[in-house]
């Protein structure tokens, strides 16, 4: 107490009647002092807070505060944020999704990534038919009206181009993540499943392939093995919640969950049955593996187990610290059990965590914990699916398929980064 005194005593006597912002009146104690001056750091810091979470600062120069002016009123079609960028990389067939800019497993529709083979069809849905003939007792004609009536199903699924990843064969093809693995997206399907429209028109029993063709300008037609495709197939005419966009087949089109994407065809109509392979131009020109020994391999339609990391990845930057490492993992055969990841370019690896949910033919969420110390780092993942088939190394893929394939590269992705913080595509 007697050195508060000796403080007051000290004091100048004009101000210690009257204060001043400086120099606060002598009658207050210091308890009253710091009182004070956590009140005002209470406010200041309450004052922060509140213009962060604003979308201008109050402070912002140009810019209203936004509470002191009204918003725009509710709208028939919901949009995003002005100050939010992520698009598809379009190109002259294809539109790639920005995975590195999504959350969680779900692709918007507006970002699902696109693939066509002569435009995307206009088509008036009140008009659309769907033609099922070939080896069946009845053939049948339905409108979306009536596909819409039958019983429905929902499912996660994710959707993948054979081509995905094609440019990485031989060389670092892409720069960043939406280049490198961007023709895959995953999204709620809707629809009727394939079996209950065969068994109106009354499926024989030879028949075991169906041809499936679009309404495009390229008329897309693909043979389908017709086992297997009863068991999961849906007649889609909705995708997370909505009708489809034309580019991904509105009206209708098929859905066969862990197929590569062209036998999942769209602007969907018709559905032949036969009792062998329908040998159209896409199955047999395109989309056919060509094999070190000149052969090619045909009707490869599952899409096996692939991983990639997502952030960091190519064009991001990497400041020393902690670093969350993030990424998908699928397959077309069944769920993912496992992913691991290195950081030293596959010489050690380490369990992932798994986030829920994990589903069979879905994209699985994955993370990592990682502390960069600055130098120079690999990343890779490596995942495993419930057959037990592991995600191989590039050189253990080339050694069995060549370079001289486009397709159905699902080999370890790899990210390098240097010293700098910088990260980009190698083939280690």
């Amino acid at each position: 107490m007697a050195h508060d005194e000796q403080a007051r005593t000290d004091r100048p006597p004009d101000d210690s009647a009257t204060g001043s912002p400086d120099n606060p009146p002598a009658a207050l104690s210091r308890r009253a002092l710091l009182t004070g001056a956590a009140s005002l750091a209470g406010f200041t810091a309450a004052q922060s807070v509140l213009s962060s979470l604003n979308a201008a600062p109050i402070a912002s120069p140009g810019q209203e505060d936004p509470t002191r002016i009204p918003g725009h009123p509710p709208t028939p079609y919901g949009q995003r944020s002005a100050f939010e960028r992520a698009a598809r990389l379009a190109g002259a067939a294809s539109s790639l999704t920005p995975l590195q800019a999504l959350h969680g497993i779900l692709t918007p529709s507006a970002l699902h990534f696109e693939r066509h083979h002569n435009g995307v069809p206009v088509i008036e849905p009140t008009r659309h038919r769907l033609l099922v003939h070939g080896l069946v007792e009845q053939p049948m004609t339905f409108t979306l009206e009536e596909i819409t009536r039958f019983p429905s199903r929902s499912r996660l699924a994710f959707i993948e181009c054979s081509g995905n990843s094609g440019g990485e064969w031989q060389t670092p093809a892409g720069r960043t993540v939406q280049e490198t693995h961007g023709l895959f997206s995953t999204s709620e399907w809707t629809g009727v499943p394939l079996a209950l429209l065969l068994r109106e028109a009354g499926a024989k029993p030879e028949a075991t392939w169906m041809l499936a063709e679009g309404s495009d300008a390229g008329a897309m037609t693909r043979s389908i093995p017709l086992a297997r495709a009863l068991e999961e197939a849906l007649i889609c005419y909705a995708q997370n919640g909505e009708a489809l966009r034309p580019e991904q087949g509105y009206p209708l089109r098929l859905l066969l969950p862990g197929w590569e994407v062209n036998a999942n065809i769209k602007w969907l109509r018709r559905l032949k049955l036969g009792a062998a392979p329908f040998m159209t131009r896409d199955e047999t020109a395109h989309y056919t593996d060509l094999m070190p020994d000149g052969t090619a391999r045909q009707f490869t339609l599952d899409m096996d187990a692939k991983s990639v990391i997502t952030s960091p990845s190519g064009g991001q930057q990497v400041r020393a610290g902690f670093v969350e490492i993030r990424g998908l993992a699928w397959s077309g055969r069944g769920r993912i059990t496992r992913v691991d990841v290195s950081t030293d370019g596959g010489h050690t690896w380490r369990q992932a965590q798994l986030d829920d949910p994990v589903l069979p033919k879905c994209a699985t969420a994955f993370r990592f914990p990682w502390r960069w110390d600055g130098q120079e780092a690999i990343l890779q993942s490596r995942c495993t699916d419930e057959t037990g088939y592991v995600q191989p190394t590039r050189q253990a893929l080339v050694s069995v398929r060549g370079i001289n394939s486009y397709y159905h590269y699902n080999a370890i992705h790899s990210w390098l980064v240097t010293m700098d913080g910088a990260v980009r595509n190698v083939h280690v």
